[in-house]
Order: C-alpha cells, then sequence, then structure tokens
C-alpha cells in the first residue's frame, strides 16, 4: 500500500465498500459527538468522511487534532445509512472507518477559516494567501485560470500559431505606464526593464520571417490598482501575424474567446461580435469600452440647446461645450431626477438638468426654458414615454461624454436594466492616432506610436493630425477592456514621419527603438496583432468583480506582496555591488 494514499478524496463511492484504503489531507471540519467523530478530510480534489469511535485507539488523537492539520489515515469503506448520505459530494455514499492514523504536520491557530466563505479582509488574506487559497472559492479560481491557459494553447496551436518566449530583461519603451527598472551590476549606472508588453520582440518575430507568434506572456507595469487591473505585473495572450489587414486578427481571435467563454461558462454569446467606431462608442456609450448588456443610447443635443432659453446651457455651449442626452426609463419623478442630481455632484460636476415626463406635459427647469415644444422633440429623439425621464450632461466634450457614460451605466443598475447571462462582446475600432494635450496644447500619440495610420504616409503629410485614424482596435466584454492589438507601422519612413507629427525628431526614434526600426530597414511583411488580458478573462468567467480574485498570489493595492513582504530594503553590500547610493532623508 501506498505511504500516503491509494485514493483521493473524491474516488472512493459505494464500489469501494469494504476495500481497505489510505488517504491523505487537511482536516477541514470535525465533528465530535462525543462517542463519534466526524472528520471531513480534504485535499485537493475533494472531501472524504472518515469515522473514529469511542473505542478505537486513535479517539483521544483524533479529539486534539485541529483544523487545517495534515494527517494519513487507514481504514475501511463503509456504506452510509440512507439519512446521513450527502448527494452534494461523490464520496457522499460512504465514508472511512478509521483504523490508523498518522499526524503529518499539525496546524497552529488559523487567522481564517478555510472552511467558511466569510471574508477576512484583504489584509488577512492576502499575507495567508496560501490559506485562503485552500478555500473553495479561490481554489476553483485558480483551477479555471489554470484550465482557461491550457485551452487557449491548444487552440492557438490548431489555428497555426507556434509559441515563443520573448526576453524578460529588456530595454525601457513608451507602452503608456511606468517602467519597473532593473539596475545593471555589469554596467553600472544602467538600468534594464522589466517588459511593459512584447511589443517590439513579437513585431521582430515577423521580422525574422516567422509568420505565426503566441505566447501566454508576462507584463510588468508599474501603475495604480483598479478593480479590473492588478499593479505591478499581469498575463495576456500575446499574438503577432504576418502579412494581414485588421480584419485577418479579429477572424483569429474570435474563435480563440468563443472557444474559451462558451467551454468555462453557459452564459450566452452572440455569434457575431459589432464593430463600432471610437467616435461613435464615445457618443453612444459615453466612453471606449461600451457594455451592450442594456440597451441606453447618449445622444448629442447640442444643437437644440444652442441659442436656447436655457441660458446656462447656450452660454456654455458658445464657450466650446456641448450637451449629452442619457434616457432613463422609469426615472420619471422629481425624487429620481433629484438623486441623479445629487449623484452627479458626487462626480464633480455642477450637476445634471434633467426633463420630466408625465401625462401632464414635459416638466422641470429645463423644459420651461426651451419650451414644449423642444422638449417633445427629445421625447421623441430618444423615443421616451411618460414616466421617463431624460438627463443632460454639459462640458467641453470629453468631461460630457464621461458623465454621460456613468450615468448611462447608474441609470441601468438602478433601474435593473442590464441583460443577465450573457456576455456581449465589440470592437472599437478606428481609434485617432493622434490627440491634443489640454495642458500644453502638443500633439501626442493617442494610443500605440507603432500603429499604422490608415492611409499612410499620405495620410500623414496631407491631413490635419486630429483627424488621422490609425489601424487600432479594443475587444470589450460587458463594458470591460479585453485587448488592445494593432497593423503595425513596419515602414521605417512612415515611422519617422508619424513620430516627427508628434513632436520626435529621427534620433529618438534611432536610439529608442533601434532594434525595431534598423530591422525594418532590412525588409519587413505587414504584420499585426492583438493580446487579451488572461486576468480579465478569468475574472468574467469566474464572475469576480476584483481581479485579486483570480490571481495566484496577488498585490494589495498599494503594490505590495503581504505574504513576502515585498518590496523590501536591501542589503547595502548588493547596492554597492551595483553602484547605487541610497538617498537620505532629513527627519523634519
Amino acid at each position: 500500500m501506498h505511504k500516503y494514499r491509494t485514493h483521493k478524496c473524491n474516488e472512493l463511492s459505494l464500489k469501494n465498500v469494504n476495500e481497505t484504503v489510505r488517504l491523505s489531507g487537511w482536516i477541514h471540519r470535525k465533528r465530535d459527538h462525543g462517542q463519534l467523530i466526524f472528520l471531513d478530510l480534504r485535499d485537493h480534489y475533494g472531501l472524504t468522511q472518515v469515522v473514529i469511535d469511542s473505542s478505537n485507539k486513535n479517539f483521544s488523537v483524533a479529539e486534539s487534532l485541529s483544523l487545517e492539520s495534515v494527517i494519513t489515515i487507514t481504514g475501511m469503506v463503509v456504506e452510509r445509512s440512507e439519512d446521513t448520505i450527502n448527494k452534494k459530494l461523490p464520496s457522499g455514499y460512504i465514508e472511512v472507518n478509521l483504523s490508523e492514523l498518522e499526524i503529518i504536520s499539525k496546524s497552529s491557530t488559523l487567522p481564517l477559516q478555510v472552511n467558511s466563505d466569510e471574508d477576512y479582509g484583504e489584509e488577512t488574506r492576502l499575507k495567508f494567501r496560501y490559506l485562503d487559497l485552500r478555500r473553495s472559492r479561490p481554489h476553483s479560481n485558480i483551477i479555471l485560470r489554470s484550465n482557461v491557459i491550457q485551452t487557449i494553447r491548444n487552440k492557438m496551436i490548431e489555428l497555426g500559431f507556434i509559441e515563443f518566449q520573448t526576453p524578460i530583461l529588456t530595454a525601457s519603451s513608451p507602452e503608456g505606464a511606468r517602467d519597473f527598472l532593473v539596475p545593471s551590476r555589469l554596467n553600472k549606472g544602467k538600468f534594464y526593464a522589466l517588459p511593459q508588453a512584447p511589443q517590439q520582440f513579437k513585431q521582430l518575430i515577423m521580422v525574422s520571417g516567422f509568420d505565426k507568434y503566441f505566447q501566454i506572456a508576462p507584463c510588468f507595469r508599474d501603475e495604480d490598482s483598479r478593480a479590473d487591473r492588478s499593479p505591478g505585473e499581469f498575463y495576456q495572450l500575446d499574438l503577432e501575424m504576418s502579412y494581414v489587414e485588421q480584419e485577418d486578427v479579429f477572424q483569429a481571435v474570435e474563435p480563440v474567446i468563443k472557444e474559451v467563454f462558451n467551454k468555462f461558462s453557459n452564459k450566452k454569446i452572440d455569434d457575431v461580435f459589432p464593430k463600432i467606431t471610437y467616435k461613435d462608442s464615445m457618443l453612444k456609450y459615453g466612453n471606449d469600452k461600451p457594455d451592450l448588456r442594456f440597451n441606453l443610447e447618449i445622444q448629442d443635443v447640442t444643437e437644440i440647446f444652442a441659442d436656447s432659453g436655457f441660458s446656462i446651457f447656450a452660454k456654455s455651449i458658445d464657450n466650446g461645450s456641448v450637451v449629452r442626452g442619457i434616457p432613463g426609463p422609469g426615472c420619471g419623478s422629481r425624487s429620481v431626477a433629484d438623486k441623479m442630481n445629487s449623484w452627479a455632484q458626487g462626480e464633480g460636476a455642477p450637476g445634471m438638468g434633467y426633463i420630466i415626463f408625465n401625462d401632464e406635459g414635459a416638466k422641470g427647469p429645463i423644459a420651461n426654458a426651451i419650451g414644449e415644444k423642444k422638449a417633445l422633440t427629445l421625447k421623441k429623439l430618444f423615443n421616451l414615454n411618460n414616466g421617463d425621464a431624460l438627463f443632460f450632461s454639459c462640458s467641453k466634450e470629453n468631461e460630457a461624454a464621461q458623465l454621460a457614460g456613468k450615468a448611462r451605466t447608474k441609470i441601468a443598475v438602478d433601474r435593473d436594466l442590464i441583460e443577465k447571462n450573457t456576455f456581449k462582446f465589440c470592437w472599437v475600432v478606428d481609434y485617432p492616432m493622434y490627440e491634443k494635450d489640454d495642458k500644453t496644447g502638443n500633439i501626442e500619440f493617442s494610443h500605440n506610436p507603432f500603429s499604422m495610420p490608415q492611409g499612410g504616409m499620405e495620410a500623414l503629410e496631407n491631413k490635419d493630425p486630429l483627424d488621422i485614424l490609425a489601424f487600432q482596435y479594443d475587444l470589450v466584454c460587458n463594458g470591460i477592456e479585453l485587448s488592445s492589438g494593432a497593423i503595425r507601422n513596419h515602414v521605417p519612413e512612415i515611422m519617422y514621419k508619424a513620430f516627427e507629427i508628434a513632436g520626435h525628431k529621427p534620433d529618438v526614434v534611432d536610439n529608442k527603438f533601434p532594434g525595431l526600426i534598423n530591422a525594418f530597414k532590412f525588409g519587413a511583411p505587414p504584420h499585426g496583432g492583438i493580446a487579451p488580458g488572461i486576468d480579465r478573462i478569468v475574472m468574467l468567467l469566474a464572475d469576480e468583480p476584483n481581479i485579486r480574485e483570480v490571481i495566484l498570489f496577488p498585490m494589495n493595492g498599494k503594490a505590495e506582496d503581504l505574504m513576502m513582504n515585498a518590496p523590501n530594503e536591501v542589503n547595502p553590500i548588493q547596492l554597492k555591488e551595483l553602484g547605487i547610493t541610497l538617498e537620505k532623508r532629513k527627519n523634519n
């Protein structure tokens, strides 16, 4: 007989009755009935009930055992009585009468209960993450993550992609966040950077003559935590393809996404992922991550309020503001309107205007100011009924869109308008290549500097930079951005010109991206790719509100590993080897 186990804790059934078996695991629960002790023994696979009666020589030892101690038991499998069957467990029809007991490892007093779903708070859970991971839900989430990654890997290989591993120690590259820097001992005063993404390397793989690349890539970004973003590091399905246009990338990615979401969820998925332009997304949904699970569309109503009797909006429009209308089905009461106004003030806005529609007509200060005719025109425009309301966001375009988007979501949540048990995917396309910095007025890249501008060199030379669109795209699901991608700029002359418009001379390109720009000068195929986030995919599939719930050993919101005490101070000898001297702070 094996030293530790003949079976796993989910394997025993009625067919094993009268067999002598050996199991090992943690004590999940213990119930002392005086003359009988019941132990639920747990391993990675499941639970088995173990019974010890008072005549057993191990009875007193079993009485003293603490939860989460690791034991090995030997005993005979017996059938449970009809009234004690647990149909929720695979092993619920049997139990094991203990004959031998060996204590492998005793557990100290637990800082959190493994056999409970009680929330012990982030600090306790992360400090004792190895205990937290023994709990059912976190344990299942991590198994789900592993299965998702394996499914993705299998599907990518099936589709003809080849898996490569790109360097972890590399040069700093602008990817939209701060780099994690690693000092070089052999080259004192110089630093490596951990990759924010394998962006340049995967493009170089295409230039190297490979056709379809992928990897489950670790990425490192020194950025703040959010519910859907882990600080420090994350993983993505990174892929790149040669000789492709935008639609080819979509057709390669959609089967992978559909396979994963259909396999690991029972929620509905539409066969077609609609394409929404960035401009339309910002207008209709107030952001570039549209949640399509509810049918509320924002509209521009600036023209109706220009030179209108509502002077607050009219004057603001004269100063460059726009007005966005947000439909509020079922919101046609003064109390709801006042709550929305207070909510908007809490979001930093002066307030939120509204019109209430009821049997008596259009009501509220705005309706009174613009007149019944314009108010009813708005009602028809938004296809509203009596009992509904229309809310307004008036500000500069980006600010108006942002508030309108948040209001749209709030209305949907408050009115329970969000469709359940569905994943709504869409592609957001036609991102602007450039944007203007509000403070400096300078033209900057708005998304990815390595993207191909639509229209190529002709567009860069002849169009207003703010009118140039890029072959850039995002995949969005239920209002969460799953990935960004682009058709790449593979022509040196176009790249130099694109960076010039953003205020960077050719030597900046040569010095910042020497590997990429030099490679392009030796014949580069057109190529493009995308990188869906693994963590966000699993978060959606597990129906978890926070991304840390699907990461094996996550950091807290301050990018601290409470379990390993990282980041921490290092030995002065290590700093000396690296040629680094820390600045001493003066005590005030």
